[in-house]
């Protein structure tokens, strides 16, 4: 029967070696965090190429024998792993079992760099380096050993622990520290054994299977003297500066992501200023969140009414959150689709306009439709302040403008709306109008009816729907958990079809995919071909390509966290309009302290596994 230890691996589907791929996997990332295997790979088996040819493999490479003369030293035979320790790890470890010893147990374990000869034995030669178990002697690149522990013997566990942050070895016998054996090691080694004589056999652990030797101990007292060093990094005269500049980035750091209330109580616990209005934090708060629940289609005439020009000079921003208003109208979530759910598709002859896709749309071009007596206006634009009315009593609240927070910057309006981080019942009555009503019922504020849904029935045959079909106290309310978790109306998307199931609101949504379309082909007439903008379109029509979306190739466009990165986009193009800084310098300074780890890492600095910066945020 010809050798399984040609380097052959089980296929691929077997599921017991894909079990234990995956264990080896976790085990790895669980012991060397700050290793990026795309860059360093670990060792995992024995190399097939990098052997003697007295040397046999088997088990998936990780079982040696010795299939040689064993007359003398000459036919001494060692392999090396397939790949080279990386710094990355600052500490690794990995372990041999002595399934036979063979006729003399002639076996060395240690460590060779790249090149070194395989005609011999873990130690003899320059950067070699290795402990015999004939004997018990350490031999660091000399064929003359010195005396370091016991023989070794068939059922013995020998381990080979790598200090990469003070260049020392130390083995292990049956999960017992031998001591240091080799001191100012060079970089790049790789994990070694070496046979000589018939009949020796080893089986070798990289993290296959649980080690017999607690190395995770061993990792967490160099973590804390990492750690202590760091905590004792000398300040001296300069701590007031540093705890100054702490707390501004904190504050800054708040402040960004819209967390009002909590950036006011740190400015107020810490005496630092907070450089943005909170009216103008809290719009931004209030677009997030839209952005965040799915409904795109507000949260875009929310930034044109409140940061007019914003998006006509962001073509790329504003075409990346046309695509997601797409994706939102096959979840069934924008409220382009969501205000045609209320209708009967029998009735539905006509559908409401979109603002233009164009980029130089404003905020003020916006389509309305009127149905008659029993059905809701449903309109994706804000209704203009000439077309607005004024009803008394407590069914309509106030809607800021882009005039009211144009201003917001520098001071705090009364016209302003007041969101709250919390779910404050004050932020959420709605003011009654009255003849002699002064600021809060300018011509520039919008107002919304609060007329309440439920699964898509409305609760009075008068609603009137701006922005789509949703409670008022929603877009008042940044942390209301309909916002929050991005669904409105509860088990509205559990149902999991396309557009809601609704007929109308699917040909809506056709009608503004061909929309999106003429956008794209304008944008190529004006700023040339973006291969970008090509997949990010093509990746949303094909959703429609398939019976169940969701479960698609390209159903990961569906899922909610795909928002993130979209809503932080925009929130960053809000700031920078603002003249303020696009990203917090908090995350600036952990992205700088994350990426000089990495850098440590590169450059061989051991120390870097136990500097990591998230072992410091919690």
């Amino acid at each position: 029967m010809a050798e399984l230890g040609a380097g052959s691996l089980p296929l691929g589907g077997d599921p017991a070696f894909n079990y234990q791929e995956h264990e080896l996997t976790e085990r790895l990332k669980r012991l060397y965090p700050a290793v990026n295997e795309e860059e360093t790979p670990l060792p995992r088996s024995w190399s097939p190429k990098d052997k003697y040819s007295y040397i046999g493999l088997s088990q998936n490479n990780l079982r040696v024998h010795y299939k040689g003369h064993g007359k003398n030293h000459k036919d001494a035979a060692s392999v090396r792993a397939t790949h080279p320790i990386p710094a990355a790890c600052g500490i690794y470890y990995f372990e041999v079992k002595i399934v036979s010893k063979g006729r003399d147990g002639y076996m060395g374990i240690g460590l060779s760099a790249q090149g070194v000869n395989m005609n011999r034995l873990p130690g003899w030669d320059k950067h070699s380096y290795g402990y015999h178990g004939d004997d018990g002697h350490s031999f660091c690149s000399s064929g003359t050993g010195q005396p370091y522990g016991p023989t070794f013997t068939t059922g013995d566990v020998i381990g080979c622990c790598v200090n990469l942050i003070n260049n020392t070895c130390f083995y292990t016998k049956n999960g017992i520290s031998l001591g240091v054996a080799f001191t100012d090691l060079p970089p790049n080694l790789y994990p070694t054994v070496g046979l000589q004589t018939p009949g020796e056999i080893v089986d070798a652990n990289f993290g296959q299977q649980p080690f017999v030797f607690d190395i995770e101990d061993y990792m967490s007292e160099w973590r804390a003297k990492i750690h202590g060093m760091i905590a004792r990094f000398p300040i001296g005269e300069r701590l007031g500066e540093w705890q100054a500049v702490l707390q501004n980035m904190v504050s800054s750091y708040l402040v960004h992501h819209g967390y009002c209330a909590t950036a006011t109580a740190f400015a107020r616990a810490t005496e630092t200023m907070i450089q943005e209005d909170q009216t103008s934090i809290k719009n931004r708060q209030r677009i997030q969140k839209l952005v965040l629940a799915g409904r795109v289609g507000e949260a875009i005439e929310a930034t044109q009414q409140l940061y007019p020009g914003l998006l006509e000079h962001n073509p790329n921003l504003l075409f990346m959150l046309k695509c997601r208003q797409f994706v939102e109208m096959v979840n069934g979530t924008d409220s382009e689709v969501r205000c045609l759910t209320i209708r009967s598709p029998k009735s539905q002859d006509s559908y409401p306009g979109s603002p233009s896709l164009s980029p130089r749309h404003g905020a003020g071009n916006t389509h309305l439709h009127t149905g008659g007596a029993d059905s809701p206006t449903c309109s994706n634009g804000v209704t203009p302040p000439n077309k607005s009315k004024s009803h008394s009593g407590a069914g309509s609240v106030k809607y800021p403008s882009a005039s009211s927070s144009a201003s917001s910057s520098t001071s705090s309006s009364p016209s302003s709306v007041n969101y709250s981080e919390s779910n404050s019942s004050d932020s959420t009555k709605s003011q009654p109008h009255s003849a002699n009503s002064t600021q809060e019922t300018s011509d520039s504020e919008m107002e919304i009816e609060a007329e309440h849904y439920t699964n898509g029935v409305v609760e009075s045959s008068s609603a009137r729907i701006m922005n789509g079909t949703y409670k008022h106290e929603e877009i008042l309310q940044p942390d209301d958990n309909s916002i929050g978790n991005g669904v409105t109306d509860e088990g509205y998307n559990n149902s999991r079809q396309l557009c809601g199931g609704n007929q109308a609101a699917t040909e809506r949504m056709i009608q503004f995919g061909r929309e999106l379309q003429a956008l794209n082909e304008q944008l190529c007439r004006e700023y040339g071909k973006n291969a970008t903008h090509k997949k990010m379109l093509q990746d949303a029509f094909s959703l429609l390509a398939y019976s169940d979306p969701w479960s698609c190739p390209v159903g990961q466009q569906l899922d909610p966290t795909q928002r993130e990165s979209l809503c932080s986009a925009l929130n960053s193009a809000i700031l920078e309009s603002q003249n303020l800084p696009k990203q917090p310098p908090l995350m600036l300074a952990l992205g700088q302290a994350t990426e000089c780890v990495q850098l440590m890492a590169r450059v061989r600095s051991g120390s870097c596994s136990f500097a990591r910066v998230d072992n410091f945020l919690h």
